[in-house]
């Protein structure tokens, strides 16, 4: 899926899904206590390519851009933090490189990876 972030005249610029899910989870990967992502009971953990974008769901319509995050974290963190802490600085990346709408980000917390 392509979504359209500029056209003129002279034709148009579009960002395809695959792209958009490898910002989010190159994002995901710097943030605190995130250790990976989680996709059809694998762990993935953070490489460029296709690992990065295990785990990451995008979809969306006219309204925005919609995207589900399933992550694995650290043990012994407080699970409501880190959510919140990738789900804000995502946001802000996405913004920030693409200037989409985004209708939804959902972080799942999948596992917690023990010590």
């Amino acid at each position: 899926m392509d979504f359209v972030l500029a056209t003129s005249e002279l034709g148009s610029v579009a960002i395809t899904g695959d792209a958009i899910a490898q910002i989010v989870g190159l994002t995901a990967a710097e943030c605190y206590g995130v250790v990976g992502t989680k996709r059809a009971g694998k762990l993935a953990r953070f490489r460029i390519g296709s690992r990065a974008t295990r785990g990451i769901e995008v979809s969306g319509d006219e309204s925005g851009v919609s995207i589900a995050l399933h992550v694995v974290v650290e043990h012994g963190l407080n699970l409501a933090e880190v959510a919140t802490g990738v789900r804000e600085r995502v946001l802000y990346e996405l913004e920030r490189m693409v200037g989409l709408p985004i209708a939804d980000l959902e972080v799942r917390v999948d596992r917690v990876r023990g010590r």
